[in-house]
């Protein structure tokens, strides 16, 4: 039995097909790496739990649908309120779906195509291993699967690892990149002072969707303007990307589409009127010298934690050069100085969740540092990793006093070229790379050096062509 209810998932036009052998292979590795683990019961297997379709609240507005992560991994079922069972022996799998009442053709439509594949949840009796995990990012447990008569049943706790992708996996991601770039690139064209942030999230989310098929983005939005573009993760309900674009204004837009639960994550600076000021130049130039060097060193083995570091080295000696910072750097590393400008980590795993699990195994802990502390990812790195690399210059006023309070830091601090910083906002280069045996593949394509930028907001008719 194929666990989709289509062998191949597309929303026609020109979006991209999506075998169901994609998941197939993923319950293969899974199976391959059970059969490995010490102290697995024989005859043993995994059942997961689908994600529930809720409401809004008290109402009965549904909230729209996205698959829990490891369910659609596993299964690659876009339905709610499903179960999936995997004999680990054999990989062979059954899909259970809920059995719908008559009343569901009317109002949701027709079922015959589910109710011909349901094995109702109560008739499950087996000695079963439960997905569980925890993200080692948000702390979060991820939720076994619960039915009537569990009880019953031997538990055997279990991870599955997501942290290397498949030839399957990477063309949708390869996908998710190329739609998401063309998006970013179709904001560029239309960014216009006086617009609103939220103008260009929902020209963003409507190129996604109707070029690439995607319903969901990854995450919310980021459309950070003047000092908003200061804010992390500006774009939440409390600032819900509403300020109004200023000529002048730096523009720092993180935003990325999903396809069939795969994300992509990309962000892009740039002046809201096409025109680099010097010292906007000067602070892009700084972030895209780290982003280059970091990707230039990025292969198998390395570790992620000395990609941050290398990338807070690059921004310091820049800062130095614009006039900000002086002095040694490598003292300005001992007091952890890059992290008043860039607080949060490098990057982080990418694949079905936009912050993908895996990134901290067993045995690995954070480096409690300044900035380091919010690195998403202590592995080493691996081929067939995707991962994003993001640095950015920000100037955040409270992070800015604080150091200018601090003996340590505010010796390396030239406070009247810093002034001249006050309410910048800042810049994020963020880019999706697979790593390969030998470096990366860059999935991401859009402009990115100040002239290429320049001249691909100058002319609206002609396309980015990559060097």
């Amino acid at each position: 039995f194929s666990c989709s209810f289509r062998p191949v998932f597309w929303l026609g036009n020109d979006t991209l097909r999506v075998s169901a052998a994609l998941f197939a292979e993923n319950r293969r590795r899974l199976c391959q790496e059970l059969r490995a683990k010490e102290g697995l019961v024989s005859k043993s297997v995994v059942v997961l739990q689908g994600g529930e379709q809720t409401q809004r609240y008290c109402t009965d507005t549904d909230v729209l649908f996205r698959q829990e992560s490891f369910f659609h991994w596993a299964f690659g079922v876009t339905e709610p309120d499903c179960y999936g069972a995997i004999d680990v022996d054999s990989g062979k799998c059954i899909l259970f779906v809920p059995k719908l009442p008559e009343s569901y053709a009317t109002w949701m439509g027709d079922h015959s195509i589910v109710n011909s594949f349901v094995f109702p949840v109560s008739d499950v009796t087996l000695c079963c291993c439960l997905q569980r995990g925890q993200n080692t990012d948000s702390g979060s447990i991820s939720r076994e699967a619960s039915f009537e008569g569990i009880s019953r049943l031997f538990l055997l706790l279990s991870v599955c690892s997501r942290v290397t992708k498949t030839d399957m996996e990477l063309e949708v991601l390869r996908y998710t990149n190329r739609v998401s770039s063309e998006a970013h690139k179709m904001i560029m064209k239309h960014v216009k002072p006086g617009q609103k942030e939220y103008e260009m999230e929902s020209l963003f989310q409507h190129y996604c969707y109707t070029k690439g098929g995607m319903r969901h983005t990854s995450y919310t939005c980021i459309c950070g303007t003047g000092n908003n573009s200061s804010v992390l993760h500006y774009g939440h309900a409390g600032a819900p990307n509403d300020k109004s674009i200023q000529d002048g204004d730096m523009c720092l837009f993180d935003m990325g589409g999903e396809y069939y639960c795969y994300s992509s994550d990309i962000t892009c600076s740039f002046p809201a009127n096409g025109k680099f000021t010097p010292d906007q130049k000067a602070v892009y130039e700084a972030v895209l010298k780290s982003s280059r060097t970091v990707l230039a060193a990025i292969r198998p083995g390395v570790k992620w934690s000395d990609m941050h570091r290398l990338a807070d080295k690059v921004h310091l000696e820049e800062l130095v050069t614009i006039g900000i910072l002086h002095g040694n750097v490598d003292d300005m590393l001992k007091v952890h100085l890059g992290s008043v400008f860039m607080p949060h980590g490098l990057g982080h795993l990418l694949g079905i969740d936009v912050h993908d699990v895996g990134g901290y195994p067993e045995g690995v802990e954070r480096v409690n540092e300044p900035g380091l502390r919010s690195l998403r990812m202590g592995r080493l790195v691996q081929e067939r990793m995707v991962l994003t690399v993001e640095p950015g210059i920000y100037f955040i006023n409270h992070l800015l006093d604080q150091a200018l309070a601090d003996p340590a830091q505010n010796c390396f601090i030239n406070n009247q070229v810093l002034a001249r910083f006050r309410g910048f906002g800042g810049v994020r280069i963020e880019d999706d790379i697979a790593v390969t045996a030998d470096g990366v593949e860059l999935l991401t394509c859009v402009p990115r050096t100040v002239e290429e930028i320049e001249a691909f907001m100058a002319d609206s008719d002609k396309p980015f062509s990559p060097v």
